[in-house]
């Protein structure tokens, strides 16, 4: 059905062997799933006391964090994003040409629309088709 399917993984959150096995039953016969996470960047004004040793090992730890969730799985290829998360997900979905991106909802209050913020953003602005798990 599709040919390239982005599952958003949050780290925090637990839908990530949902969302993988709804890309595999929803991916095309030769298509590829990207896992993937992004990470907002250090505002400046706490930056300045950060170390960047910190800020590394924060990167590292959710590179990691990441790689765990996926696995070892061989068809899923895992991407670590900066920025906010509903922006930095759909702008990677245009620049890869992605045809579907699956994303998790936890129970939000009405200003999010009955969707969480990250995948009310997401499903709004979104080059491609969206698939949303609660």
């Amino acid at each position: 059905m599709y040919k390239k399917i982005i599952v958003s993984l949050s780290l925090s959150h637990g839908i990530g062997d949902r969302a993988i096995d709804a890309a595999r039953k929803l991916k095309d016969e030769g298509g590829e799933i990207i896992a993937v996470h992004a990470i907002e960047p250090v505002q400046d004004s706490v930056r300045a006391y950060l170390p960047d040793d910190v800020i590394a090992d924060a990167q590292k730890r959710a590179e990691t964090e990441l790689a765990d969730r996926v696995g070892s799985a061989a068809d899923i290829k895992s991407v670590l994003l900066q920025g906010h998360s509903g922006r930095a997900i759909t702008d990677y979905a245009e620049k890869v040409g992605a045809d579907c991106i699956i994303v998790g909802s936890h129970k939000p209050g009405l200003s999010d629309h009955f969707l969480g913020s990250t995948a009310s953003r997401i499903v709004r602005h979104a080059p491609c088709s969206v698939h949303v798990l609660r």
